[in-house]
Parts: structure tokens; sequence; C-alpha cells
């Protein structure tokens, strides 16, 4: 039980990452500090982002979907585990190296926290369902 909040909850966090980046490219204006005849390069980052924002919702609705449609905690889920834990760990490294959020400071630690949270969350899963 303690596994499926955990790792739903996880699953929560990276669907809503997944969701808001979506946005991300508007709310943050990245456009405007491209030359607006690179179309190459406009088109590229939105495509990456579009993308990366797919893998996202993708990935936490997959995780959601299988607690709700698996009975039980098989090789599978920690295939599935094991993923997400080594996406959110990088995703921490890479914040720890080339922080994101500079524009605002606080805003790179609240995001490097959540990333922690996150990681956390999809790890003591793991650990529970190695146990």
């Amino acid at each position: 039980m303690l596994v499926n909040f955990l790792c739903f909850s996880g699953s929560l966090v990276t669907l809503g990452f997944g969701i808001w980046h979506f946005f991300v490219p508007r709310i943050y204006k990245w456009y405007d500090y491209m030359d607006s005849k690179a179309h190459e390069l406009i088109l590229a980052v939105r495509a990456i982002n579009f993308f990366f924002s797919l893998s996202l919702v993708l990935m936490g609705l997959m995780c959601m979907t299988f607690l709700f449609v698996s009975e039980e905690t098989g090789t599978e889920f920690i295939i599935l585990l094991t993923a997400m834990n080594i996406m959110w760990f990088l995703r921490i490294v890479f914040q720890i190296v080339y922080p994101q959020g500079s524009l605002k400071k606080s805003l790179q630690y609240v995001m490097l926290i959540t990333f922690c949270i996150t990681f956390l969350l999809f790890f003591i899963s793991f650990l529970l369902v190695l146990k």
C-alpha cells in the first residue's frame, strides 16, 4: 500500500511536470531569445520541448496505470521504477551541474528540492518492492 502511495505521488509529480513543461516556452518567452530568422532552431527547440513534455506525461501515466492494472509488483514494475529512478536522479545531477531557473535564484532551489523529493518517492518505492 505504501509503495502504491509513493509511486502514485511520484507519478503525479512527473505528470504535472510534463503538462507544465508544455507551457514553459510561452511562460518564459523562450523564443524572444532567438533570432526570428532562425526557423530551424525554433522548430528544433519546439520539437524537443514537445517530445520531452510528452515523454514525462506518458511516463507518469504509465506508472499510474501500472499501479491500477497490475495485481503484483513483478519484474515489469521493477524495470519501470528503475527507469524513473534513473531519470529523476540524472535530473538532480543536471540541476546541480547546470542549474535551471536561474532567472529567479529561489526557483532553481525549489526545482532541485522538488526533483530530490520526486526521486525519493520512486527510490523508496523501488527499495520496498525489492524487499
